[in-house]
């Protein structure tokens, strides 16, 4: 099964270390309003997921969502959640830490997108 987004180890270390700190987490890609466009943490029940909003599935326990408009631009991408330091989205949780995720992304093969075609969301 392809997975349409993953996360590095840093990027899992990081999240392990937010839900020690906060509790359960969800992440929502920014389309690029105020923080760009980047991936946001949030404690559950801190960002409200609406209708146009869709699930690409988990990294680290935790639900990464994108908008369905959003989607249909990257939809042929696996997204790879990842960490690099710096101060990234002032409404994301690990801004307290030094570190921002970083959303990196990579085309799926023929064969990952033939698979994925079957499950479209």
């Amino acid at each position: 099964m392809v997975d349409q987004v993953i996360a590095t180890p840093a990027a899992l270390e990081l999240i392990a270390t937010l839900q020690a700190k906060h509790g359960a987490l969800l992440f929502h890609q920014s389309g690029g309003c105020c923080d760009g466009s980047a991936p946001m943490c949030f404690a559950v029940g801190e960002f409200i997921l609406g209708d146009a909003d869709i699930a690409l599935g988990e990294i680290g326990g935790c639900r990464f969502y994108m908008s369905r408009a959003q989607f249909d631009y990257w939809q042929h991408t696996q997204l790879i959640i990842d960490v690099v330091p710096g101060r990234g989205g002032m409404f994301s949780l690990e801004g307290a830490e030094g570190l921002r995720f970083l959303t990196r992304s990579r085309l799926y093969t023929d064969a990952e997108s033939a698979e994925l075609a079957t499950t479209a969301k």
